[in-house]
C-alpha cells in the first residue's frame, strides 16, 4: 500500500444503515470495483469480504465493524462497515468517534427505519458529515421520492437529491447525474438479470428525451437549494447567470461537510447499479482529515485544552477505538491517527493511564486479512500489535501527552447467568470472558456474591448469543447460560430528611459520625447527584468525600430487590464531627445508614427499561401483531400504512421482549420484522411488582 498518499486524498467513511438495507453489499461492489476483491461475494451465500465472522456468514448480518482500503481515482478510501442490529449499536458508535464521513444506505421500500435513526443520531453526536444512498431501487414497492420524504421527515434532514433514477422496480436500469446532465445506464437494465450482466460496464450517454422534464425540474430544485448555502453562487443565480458544474459541486462540498446538506444517490447494489456515482460522491462531497476541524484534547497534567491538526509534523495523537482477538497475531488494537506520525518499534505513551508501551508491529488491516507497515501517518486507521494496556477510548501520543475525548456506549440492558460445563473449563471461562469484555465495552462482567453466579450483561439476546457461541468456538470453553434477565433500577417518590449516626466504643479510639441528609426524586434519566450544602463547618471538610462515597455505596443496593437507585439528588444538610472519635470510616458508614434508611421511608419505586419497538409486518397479519403485543404491555404510539407493509411503532418493557422473535415469525410465518433500542426506564406497574421481585 502506498503510505505517502496526499492527506487531502484520504477519505475515512463508514456505511451505516438499518439491518438488512445493504451496507455490505454496498460495500462488496465497492471493493470490487476498486480493485481490493476480485470476485463478488453474497451476504445470502456467507461469501463477503467484511463478513468474515463464523457467526456473520451463518446468520447473514455484520456482527463486529469491519476495517479496508481501497483506491478510487488517486484517492485512498479507508472504509469501516458497520454492524445494523441494534444489539451492536456500539460498534457503530465507535466507528462514528473516528469517521470523517458516512454513508447512510436506505431501503427504497421501507425508508428510513428504526435503526437508520439511531445511527443518524449518533452520527450527529460526532458532527460526522454523511450521504445517503437508496439502495434496492429495483425492489417491488421502491420510491425513491418517497425515501427521501422519510429522510426529511423522520431524519429532521436537509436532503438534496443529486441523482434521478432512469425507472423504478423492475424497470430500473440506471441514474442520471443532475449535476453533469448526463445519464449512466446499465446493461439489461429491466427485470431479466443476471450475474453476468451485473458486470458489463455502464454506458453513459445524454438525458433520455422522456426523462428531459423530470431532469429540469429536479435540477432546478437541487441549485435552488445548493446556491442557498453560497451567498456568491446565490447573486449569480439571481443574475440570471448559468452556474458551472464545478462551482456546484465545490458548494455542494463546503454544504456537505458543514452538515447543511445531504446529498441523495440511488441504485441497486446487488444489482452492480449506481455504485461507480456513489465513489464519485464520496471523493466530491465527503471531507478528508483536513476539511473537518482539528481535534481537540486535554493534557492530563493541567487539563489545559490542547488543539492537534491533521498534520504528519505535529506531535502523536491517535485514539483507540477497538480492541479485537486475531487467532493468528494477537491482540489487535485499531487506531485513527489524528496528528503525527506513528512507527513501528516505537514507544508511545498511553496518555489515559499515563503508561509508556511499545508499539510492536503495525497493520493495514483487510476485513480479517493483514498488510504490515512501517509507518503509518495523520489520517489514517490502522491496527497495532504490542499494546497490551490500551483499551478502547484510550488515547495513544508521543512525549506531549494529550487525552482525546473517548466514544461514549450505552449501557447494557440485558443480563444473563453463565456457569461452565465442567470443572476443566472454569479458567478457560475466566480468560474468555475477559478478553470479549476487553474487545466490547458493552459486554460487563460482573459477580454476585450473593447469589454465587456470573453475570454477564449485553444490549440484547443476539449480542449475548453471539458472544457465547465465540467463546465455544474461539476459546473452545462450554458453558451453560440461565435466562435472561432484565437490569432494573430503583428510585424514591417523595423528598425525605433523614439521619445516619454511626458511634462505635472501643478501648482506644472510637468511631464517630454523624450527618443528616435531604434525599429527593429527580426527572428520568438524570442519573445521581450529590450535593455539599453544609455551613458553618459543622461537618469538617476533609470528611465530605467519605460521606459522597458512602452515599453512592448506598444507593448501588435499592430496598426493594437490591436493584440500583437512580434518579436521586443527596444533599449533605447538616451532622456533626468529634475531635477525637471521627474518621472518614465513621462518616461513610454514617451516609450509608442515612441513604438505606431514607431509601425505604421515601416511597420507593421499582423501574423497568423500556424499548422503542418498530415492528413492519405484512397486513394481513397486522391483528394477530397486535393481539400479541396487547399481551406484552406494549404502548402503541403509531401504526403507519406503506401499501401491504403495516408498521406499528410503541414503547414496551424490555422484559417481554425475550423470545419475542420467534413468536413474530410464528405468528406472520416469517414475513414480520422487528427492531427496538433502550430508551428509558420507567416505574413498574402495581400489579407486575410482586412477581417481578419473586423473580
Amino acid at each position: 500500500m502506498d503510505t505517502a498518499c496526499p492527506i487531502d486524498k484520504i477519505r475515512n467513511i463508514g456505511f451505516i444503515a438499518h439491518i438488512d438495507a445493504g451496507k455490505t453489499t454496498v460495500t462488496e461492489r465497492v471493493l470490487f470495483l476498486t480493485g481490493v476483491i476480485h470476485r463478488m461475494g453474497g451476504v445470502d451465500e456467507g461469501t463477503t469480504t467484511m463478513d468474515w465472522m463464523p457467526q456473520e456468514r451463518e446468520r447473514g448480518i455484520t456482527i463486529t465493524a469491519a476495517a479496508i482500503t481501497s483506491t478510487w481515482k488517486d484517492h485512498r478510501i479507508n472504509i469501516i462497515d458497520t454492524p445494523g442490529h441494534v444489539d451492536f449499536t456500539a460498534e457503530v458508535e465507535r466507528s462514528l468517534r473516528v469517521l470523517d464521513g458516512g454513508v447512510v444506505v436506505l431501503d427504497a421500500v421501507a425508508g428510513v427505519q428504526s435503526q437508520s435513526e439511531t445511527v443518524w443520531r449518533q452520527a450527529d453526536t460526532y458532527k460526522v458529515p454523511r450521504l445517503c444512498f437508496v439502495n434496492k431501487m429495483d425492489r417491488v414497492g421502491a420510491s425513491y421520492e418517497r425515501t427521501i420524504e422519510s429522510i426529511r421527515r423522520r431524519l429532521k434532514g436537509n436532503p438534496v437529491a443529486v441523482q434521478l433514477p432512469i425507472g423504478e422496480e423492475s424497470g430500473f436500469r440506471g441514474v442520471i447525474d443532475l449535476i453533469g446532465g448526463r445519464a449512466t445506464i446499465y446493461p439489461n437494465g429491466g427485470s431479466d438479470h443476471s450475474q453476468k450482466d451485473d458486470t458489463l460496464p455502464p454506458v453513459v450517454e445524454p438525458v433520455p428525451e422522456d426523462y428531459q422534464e423530470a431532469y429540469e425540474n429536479y435540477r432546478q430544485a437541487m441549485i435552488e437549494k445548493i446556491v442557498e448555502t453560497d451567498e456568491a453562487l446565490l447573486i449569480r443565480y439571481l443574475d440570471g447567470e448559468e452556474i458551472d458544474e464545478d462551482s456546484l459541486r465545490q458548494a455542494l462540498r463546503r454544504a456537505t461537510i458543514a452538515r447543511e446538506l445531504i446529498p441523495v444517490l440511488c441504485g441497486s447494489a446487488i444489482r452492480n447499479k449506481g455504485v461507480e456515482p456513489l465513489m464519485d460522491a464520496v471523493i466530491y462531497y465527503l471531507p478528508s482529515p483536513i476539511d473537518v476541524p482539528p481535534v481537540e484534547g486535554v493534557r492530563s497534567d493541567n487539563n489545559e485544552i490542547v488543539i492537534r491538526h491533521a498534520d504528519p509534523e505535529e506531535p502523536l495523537a491517535a485514539l483507540a477505538f477497538k480492541v479485537a482477538t486475531d487467532p493468528y497475531v494477537g491482540r489487535l488494537v485499531f487506531l485513527r491517527i489524528y496528528s503525527g506520525t506513528v512507527k513501528a518499534g516505537a514507544t508511545v505513551q498511553n496518555s489515559t493511564k499515563g503508561q509508556n508501551e511499545r508499539l510492536g508491529r503495525i497493520l493495514h488491516m483487510h476485513a480479517n486479512h493483514r498488510e504490515e507497515l512501517e509507518e503509518v501517518s495523520a489520517g489514517n486507521i490502522c491496527a497495532a500489535i504490542g499494546l497490551k494496556n490500551t483499551f478502547t477510548g484510550d488515547t495513544v501520543t508521543g512525549p506531549e501527552p494529550a487525552v482525546l475525548e473517548p466514544p461514549k456506549f450505552p449501557q447494557p440492558v440485558v443480563s444473563v447467568a453463565i456457569e461452565p460445563a465442567t470443572r476443566a473449563d472454569q479458567d478457560r471461562l475466566t480468560a474468555s470472558l475477559r478478553k470479549l469484555s476487553d474487545e466490547d465495552p458493552t459486554f460487563i462482567v460482573t459477580f454476585n456474591s450473593e447469589t454465587g453466579q456470573t453475570i454477564i450483561s449485553g444490549m440484547g439476546e443476539l449480542h449475548l448469543e453471539v458472544l457465547v457461541d465465540r467463546m465455544r468456538r474461539e476459546f473452545q470453553v462450554e458453558s451453560k447460560v440461565g435466562p435472561p434477565r432484565v437490569s432494573y433500577r430503583e428510585s424514591i417518590t417523595q423528598p425525605i430528611r433523614v439521619e445516619g449516626r454511626f458511634v462505635r466504643q472501643s478501648g482506644g479510639h472510637g468511631q464517630f459520625g454523624h450527618v443528616w441528609l435531604e434525599m429527593e426524586p429527580l426527572e428520568r434519566g438524570e442519573g445521581v447527584i450529590f450535593e455539599n450544602a453544609i455551613v458553618r463547618g459543622s461537618i469538617p471538610r476533609e470528611y465530605i468525600p467519605a460521606v459522597e462515597k458512602g452515599v453512592r455505596a448506598a444507593l448501588d443496593n435499592g430496598p426493594l430487590g437490591g436493584y440500583p437507585l437512580v434518579d436521586i439528588k443527596v444533599r449533605l444538610v447538616d451532622g456533626s464531627y468529634h475531635d477525637v472519635d471521627s474518621s472518614e470510616i465513621a462518616f461513610r458508614s454514617a451516609a450509608m445508614i442515612a441513604v438505606r434508611e431514607g431509601s425505604r421511608k421515601g416511597k420507593p419505586v421499582l423501574l423497568e427499561p423500556m424499548a422503542d419497538l418498530e415492528v413492519e409486518t405484512p397486513g394481513e397479519f397486522l391483528s394477530d401483531v397486535l393481539g400479541d403485543l396487547g399481551t406484552r404491555r406494549v404502548q402503541i404510539s403509531n401504526i403507519e400504512g406503506q401499501e401491504t407493509i403495516q408498521v406499528v411503532r410503541g414503547i414496551l418493557p424490555l422484559g417481554e421482549t425475550f423470545a419475542y422473535t420467534t413468536a413474530l415469525r410464528s405468528i406472520t410465518k416469517g414475513r414480520a420484522t422487528f427492531s427496538m433500542e433502550f430508551k428509558y426506564y420507567q416505574p413498574v406497574p402495581e400489579n407486575m411488582l410482586s412477581s417481578i421481585l419473586k423473580t
